[in-house]
Formats: structure tokens, C-alpha cells, sequence
């Protein structure tokens, strides 16, 4: 992260289903999280699990539940997720400007 804001760090894990094989789409996630926001992240955990469980905590939050959104996360969208509880100043650039609610 370039700039200065005002930052929470915290730790992100991802719960992805290893019967499903999940691992490399959780592992792209957490890299993506990991570019981005660099030292604002103490963290980012892969966590397996089963039964189709795709999650991601920012500590103790659930933010994306993939049962419950019926989707799995679109990295702007986890982007700017993240950025709202972490950093909340910071400019996620381009991804700011193609809009979209989380």
C-alpha cells in the first residue's frame, strides 16, 4: 500500500473445500489480497474444509459466505470488501472506478 490511511490490520482467512478443489481458487484469492494491501493484512490463511464450504473471515467476520451468496467472490468486489474494514481511505484505483457495491 502506497498511501497513508487509516489502517486496522487484520487477518484474512480463506475456508475453501478440499473434496471440491478449492485450493487454487482460495490461494488466487489470498494473492490478490496480498498484492493489494500488503502490510494492512497480518495475515491471509487458507483453511480447508469440506462439504463445499467456501468462506472468508476479515478476523472475526464472515464476509462472503459462498452457500449463502450463491456465488463465489469476484476479487473487486472481495477488494473492496476487505478495504472497508481494513483500510478504508485507500484507493483501490481502477477497481474504484468500475463501480459495483459490495
Amino acid at each position: 500500500m502506497d498511501e497513508q490511511t487509516d489502517v486496522t490490520p487484520a487477518r484474512v482467512a480463506i475456508t475453501y473445500c478440499t473434496q471440491c478443489r478449492w485450493m487454487l481458487r482460495a490461494a488466487w484469492l489470498a494473492q490478490e489480497l496480498l498484492t493489494t494491501f500488503g502490510t494492512a493484512l497480518t495475515e491471509v490463511a487458507l483453511v480447508p474444509g469440506t462439504g463445499g464450504v467456501f468462506q472468508v473471515h476479515v478476523g472475526d467476520e464472515l464476509v462472503w459466505d459462498r452457500t449463502e451468496k450463491k456465488a463465489f467472490p469476484e476479487v473487486p468486489v472481495l477488494k473492496r470488501i476487505v478495504r472497508d474494514r481494513v483500510a478504508p481511505g485507500l484507493s483501490l484505483g481502477h477497481t474504484d472506478r468500475a463501480g459495483g457495491a459490495a
